[in-house]
């Protein structure tokens, strides 16, 4: 089975509005509610392309109702864990020609409610995949993934990260299946501009000598690369389309990978479904389903 962990899941609520006015009472021409969070979107673009998983989280409040019942609506399984008091996020995105942001904070999680997730997090067996993706809200300790990987070091649980700056650094040393920076994140770890595929590769490479095993870069309109842990390394351009939103795209990449990879058993394989699905979203006002990564995968040649 595979397993997503968001920490801080939200209910992002996006408005369409014609010509935004601050101080004015301005009138949305359309919106929509849609459940949010970087493991959240991997689970239903897993779905999406016929792979299980299950979307584990702290919620709290009607809010965390909605976003349970919205996972839960593109037939993922959910076992989240129910906080007592406050309230899961709302994220206010205005769309009125540039996008104006609201990320709301989130609710408390205490030790006790840590200590849960923990102790379901303690029940994956040596079969399954772990993905720990986005930041850490303010009420969890800085060191929360490493606590993670380090209590499930001894199992062999592939875990793939999606996560930023000394966050990401520090739990390299427990081997991590997958990573997938982009260049911005790559260039903040290693301390300097990268300059084309070969700068890119060799600090791919200095990350698996601090111990991550197979590092998947995404590259945006560049496309991405990939460096192996059996020493392969694979480019390929980002196939043709508009694009209409970006966010998702990076955990949609993510999902494309791990459904490629368990299809196929190829890290290859896994690199291309990744870009297809990645671009999937990109090109959609929504995460990719499984006949728009289709359909963009016959294009890859990576």
């Amino acid at each position: 089975m595979i397993y997503t962990v968001t920490f801080n899941p939200a209910l992002d609520y996006i408005t369409e509005v014609a010509d935004f006015r601050e101080g004015e009472i301005n009138r949305s021409r359309g919106e929509k509610i849609l459940s949010g969070g970087k493991g959240i979107n991997v689970s239903i673009v897993l779905k999406n392309l016929g792979i299980d998983s299950t979307a584990l989280g702290f919620i709290a409040g009607f809010t965390g109702d909605e976003i349970e019942r919205g996972v839960r609506f593109f037939g993922c399984n959910t076992d989240f864990i129910r906080l007592e008091n406050g309230l899961s996020r709302i994220n206010l995105k205005i769309r009125s020609g540039r996008e104006t942001a609201v990320n709301g904070s989130g609710p408390f999680v205490s030790q006790e409610k840590i200590g849960e997730l923990f102790s379901r997090l303690g029940r994956l067996s040596d079969r399954d995949i772990l993905v720990l993706a986005g930041s850490i809200p303010s009420s969890l300790p800085e060191n929360t993934y490493e606590a993670i990987m380090e209590r499930l070091q001894n199992k062999k649980i592939r875990i793939v990260v999606d996560a930023t700056g000394r966050l990401l650094l520090n739990v390299l040393k427990y081997r991590p299946f997958l990573i997938k920076p982009n260049r911005e994140e790559l260039e903040e770890i290693i301390g300097e501009p990268l300059n084309g595929a070969e700068e890119i590769i060799r600090a791919c490479k200095k990350l698996q000598s601090l111990g991550a095993c197979n590092i998947l870069v995404s590259l945006g309109g560049d496309g991405a690369i990939l460096v192996s842990e059996t020493g392969g390394v694979y480019q390929s351009a980002a196939p043709k389309g508009m694009v209409v939103n970006t966010v998702g795209a990076g955990d949609s990449m993510v999902a494309g990978f791990i459904a490629g990879f368990l299809k196929s058993g190829s890290l290859q394989e896994g690199f291309r479904t990744g870009i297809a699905a990645g671009s999937a979203s990109a090109f959609s006002e929504n995460l990719a389903t499984g006949e728009e990564v289709s359909a963009l995968l016959k294009t890859i040649k990576g």
